[in-house]
């Protein structure tokens, strides 16, 4: 089914000088997907997807994307509410703004600010393997509800819609993990780097394409 999918749609992933590029788009393409990086605006017209990965700091991430010309395209893509998945950066910018990066304004697709964990016990940046709680939507289809995936991050976004979250975790305390709003869907967790249940969150975003 899967490679029937990727026959029909073009993913779209994002290239921005983001360090992760080769390892979303090989489990992209071990997902079933066809790829290609988009370098400019025109190209974002060529695709029926975009997938913005992240890896490295709010403002640098922000100010490349504004360089490389990309910035109002993807903020018209996702206000047309066309098919986007964010990966931890790329969830992040959905968001007005991030305490990491002051005075640097995100996308503004959702309200809520970027905050970074406030913990006296615990390690930041919270890495390694976390399990999901409150799971819903078509991202975590046929998931265990309490399936496990990899984070590495120090900030995390804080919606103010209630119902936007589609996934939370808990590191000292609850946050928004993933959310979902129509065909636009972002994660904290790096299904690049969470092997099965990674790839199976990629899939069920290709689904959501048919």
């Amino acid at each position: 089914m899967v490679g029937n999918l990727s026959t029909q749609k073009q993913i779209g992933l994002v290239d921005y000088g983001s360090g992760n590029l080769r390892s979303v788009s090989k489990a992209l393409e071990a997902s079933g997907a066809q790829v290609s990086l988009v370098v400019s605006p025109e190209q974002t017209h060529a695709v029926d997807a975009l997938v913005v990965p992240g890896v490295g700091s709010f403002g640098d991430c922000a100010k490349n994307l504004a360089a490389s010309g990309l910035w109002d395209p993807i903020r018209e893509w996702l206000l047309a509410g066309k098919p986007y998945l964010g990966i931890c950066l790329g969830y992040q910018l959905l968001f007005d703004e991030s305490e990491e990066t002051p005075g640097q304004k995100g996308l503004g697709i959702f309200p809520g600010k970027v905050v970074r964990f406030q913990s006296a016990t615990l390690k930041v940046p919270h890495m390694g393997w976390n399990t999901l709680s409150a799971t819903r939507g078509p991202l975590f289809e046929g998931l265990p509800a309490d399936e496990r995936f990899y984070f590495v991050h120090s900030y995390y976004p804080e919606p103010a819609d209630p119902s936007l979250p589609s996934a939370m975790a808990d590191y000292g305390q609850g946050f928004a993990a993933a959310i979902s709003k129509g065909a636009i869907h972002a994660t904290q967790f790096h299904p690049e780097k969470s092997q099965s249940a990674g790839l199976a969150v990629l899939r069920n975003f290709l689904r959501t394409l048919a």
